[in-house]
């Protein structure tokens, strides 16, 4: 085979190129190439080193040293946990700070309360739209006045006043002023729709004012529960009211 020859099939060889390391396959180790040997030899002294490193150090460590770690700390399942230092409260500290949360919720409670007054008062207890008919009561002697009984005569006001509950003229005012307020059907819309709003902000208020009830009953049965006096318990704690429970009787000196 001539020089020329052996030159041209080289020159047609395709060069040989390692594989590559995917990335996800780095944390097993380096890949097997004939050029990594010194990557591979360097791997193994270093983590010889580290192991004589700290053979040595337990070696050396002192049998009597001590560091509050030590018991708080232990492995479970091969995992170091540290153990949380529990909480030492006396029966007394107890009581003092389940008061210290019954006087907070029911400074907040009374709070809601004063809030619930004032909104009320700004409503005039008016009946929102969509909430449900309200009654009004007329009491008469004979069955004939049963049957004779008109409501706008009664009430001294024009019959197409007499749906309202609130704002209802009579008709001496009529007569002797004019119309005061908002006449326009969309303003009287926005303003029907703020009246609603109104009294779903109270409906809120209400409830929570109530929630906050029960949060300071249910304080109160668990502080109540840290004497040792024997109880039994009555029924169940539910979500609107606390447990009951009941206590030994016993004479107080």
């Amino acid at each position: 085979m001539s020089a020329a020859f052996r030159k041209a099939a080289k020159a047609r060889q395709r060069p040989h190129r390692e594989r590559a390391q995917p990335a996800a396959r780095t944390k097993l180790g380096l890949l097997e190439k004939k050029k990594d040997y010194r990557l591979r030899a360097h791997d193994y002294h270093k983590k010889q080193n580290a192991l004589r490193a700290l053979q040595k150090k337990a070696l050396d460590k002192n049998a009597d040293e001590f560091y509050f770690k030590m018991i708080r700390a232990e492995v479970k399942d091969g995992v170091h946990v540290i153990k949380q230092p529990k909480d030492e409260v006396t029966p007394e500290q107890v009581k003092l700070m389940r008061t210290q949360d019954i006087k907070y919720v029911e400074m907040k409670r009374v709070a809601e309360a004063k809030k619930i007054e004032r909104l009320k008062a700004e409503l005039h207890l008016l009946d929102a739209a969509g909430s449900g008919p309200g009654r009004h009561l007329f009491f008469v002697d004979t069955e004939r006045e049963v049957q004779e009984f008109d409501i706008a005569t009664h009430l001294d006001t024009v019959p197409e006043l007499v749906d309202r509950v609130y704002n209802r003229p009579t008709i001496a005012t009529l007569q002797r002023e004019t119309v005061k307020g908002p006449t326009d059907p969309a303003h009287l819309k926005k303003l029907a729709q703020q009246r609603k709003n109104q009294y779903d902000l109270l409906r809120q208020r209400i409830e929570r004012e109530k929630a906050m009830f029960v949060i300071t009953q249910k304080i109160q049965t668990r502080k109540d529960l840290l004497d040792k006096t024997h109880k039994v318990k009555v029924k169940k704690e539910t979500t609107t009211g606390p447990a009951i429970y009941k206590f030994k009787f016993q004479r107080k000196r």
